[in-house]
């Protein structure tokens, strides 16, 4: 099923924090997390925020041509697969690449795709992930793209062409 609409807590259409290079940023709403220290609480509950429209979205994309990709950012993505994996097939489709926040780690990401075949397509899609929930005790202010020791940058490319997790360099 294509989705039409997301829940989203906002976007911000030009980052250079929250990947590299120039970023579009799509930031969900609802998380299951509540990691204590979260700099994003406000995208927590599932019913804030507001719906907006997937071809809006794919519009104000289109609309920069010096993009070097789209972040997925939370909220947590995951709870959304079917947008993100509506919006993840066209972002492709205009030669972007793809970073994805998630507190769930790339391996409780596959079991639960197991279960979830949008789940495991979006995933599929991600280039690069950042994977785990944000600790506050590991908080480290030096890591690129990242709040806390214990998250992992993963090149998933080069993970699924080894079948063994690969950090991305430079991270």
């Amino acid at each position: 099923m294509i989705e039409e609409s997301i829940r989203l807590a906002g976007v911000v259409r030009e980052s250079i924090v929250d990947g590299p290079g120039i970023r579009f940023v799509v930031f969900c709403q609802g998380c299951p997390h509540h990691c204590e220290g979260c700099h994003n609480e406000v995208t927590h509950d599932f019913s804030g925020g507001f719906d907006c429209k997937i071809s809006k979205i794919l519009k104000a994309i289109d609309e920069n041509p010096l993009l070097d990709g789209v972040t997925f950012s939370g909220g947590e993505p995951a709870s959304q697969p079917e947008g993100f994996l509506t919006i993840a097939k066209e972002v492709k489709k205009r030669g972007l690449n793809i970073m994805m926040y998630s507190g769930y780690t790339y391996e409780e990401l596959k079991d639960m795709g197991e279960e979830s075949s949008a789940l495991k397509g979006l995933v599929d899609y991600v280039d690069i992930l950042v994977d785990g929930r944000y600790d506050q005790s590991q908080r480290d202010l030096t890591l690129r793209f990242r709040g806390s020791r214990n998250q992992r940058v993963i090149d998933l490319n080069r993970t699924r062409e080894t079948g063994e997790i690969v950090l991305a360099e430079n991270f």
